[in-house]
């Protein structure tokens, strides 16, 4: 597997649609159908998918979506001033998403033949820590919000969530990996923001709404440059009786946990 199938830095198009990753092509090891879409104020999209459950995420502006009858409304002026809202959905569910206001919308999908209730998550549905704290001299400090992972959603085949990294800190720290493949994908606080992402011995340049599908097994420490706060959305598919449920640290640097700096 090459850098091209690992990371990726794509463009919206003219309808305002990202792809990130599709289960067939280059990233198809990510298993999961991944798109950010880019709705002007006014703009309407409908999904649904037959063989597919989906998390529909505002990443920022506001937003009314509609399912199964139920109305919610949602506004996150951006990733770092407000908290998040998603609904998260089984196959064969039609979602109404219109933009109250320029928005960015992910939606996140996978195949699941499990039928099971809808759920409209807010941040205080997801669970919320800060990761990093007295480890490193505090240079790994991150906000880590969960909003669905195999103990809250185990008729699921996906985990949800986002870390919001301070400025010129690690995350994904210390050093883990997982069997399952995970996807980020990256904002700044400011467009010309960067860092880097360590995936196994490789190395690539982080920029806002760039990505990396990482394989299963690689470990992905990944680090912000001072002065540029990142977002991290971060997406793992489960595997067939397998699913993901913990990090595994790398062992070579589970001695920080007790260093003192």
């Amino acid at each position: 597997m090459n850098g091209n199938e690992v990371f990726g830095y794509p463009q919206y198009d003219a309808n305002g649609v990202r792809v990130i990753t599709r289960t067939t092509g280059a990233y198809s090891h990510a298993m999961m159908n991944i798109t950010s879409y880019w709705m002007k104020a006014g703009d309407t999209r409908s999904f649904c998918f037959p063989d597919e459950e989906m998390a529909v995420l505002l990443v920022s502006g506001s937003v009314e979506i509609a399912w199964e009858g139920k109305k919610e409304t949602a506004s996150r002026k951006s990733w770092h001033e407000e908290d998040l809202s998603c609904l998260h959905v089984c196959k064969d569910t039609a979602v109404l998403v219109k933009a109250l206001s320029d928005s960015e919308v992910l939606v996140q999908t996978t195949e699941n033949d499990r039928a099971f209730d809808s759920k409209f998550y807010r941040i205080e549905d997801c669970m919320v820590n800060m990761s990093g704290v007295g480890l490193c001299g505090e240079t790994n400090i991150r906000r880590v919000v969960t909003v669905f992972d195999y103990h809250t959603a185990p008729y699921s085949n996906m985990v949800l969530g986002e870390v919001m990294s301070n400025q010129g800190n690690w995350s994904a720290y210390i050093p883990h990996h997982h069997p399952q493949p995970e996807v980020y994908y990256y904002h700044f606080d400011h467009p010309q923001g960067f860092g880097a992402c360590f995936i196994g011995d490789d190395v690539f340049k982080i920029k806002d709404g760039s990505f990396s599908a990482i394989p299963g097994g690689k470990t992905h420490p990944q680090v912000t440059a001072p002065g540029y706060k990142m977002y991290t959305c971060w997406m793992i598919r489960h595997f067939d009786g397998n699913p993901w449920t913990d990090r595994i640290d790398d062992e070579a640097h589970t001695w920080l946990y007790d260093a003192k700096f």
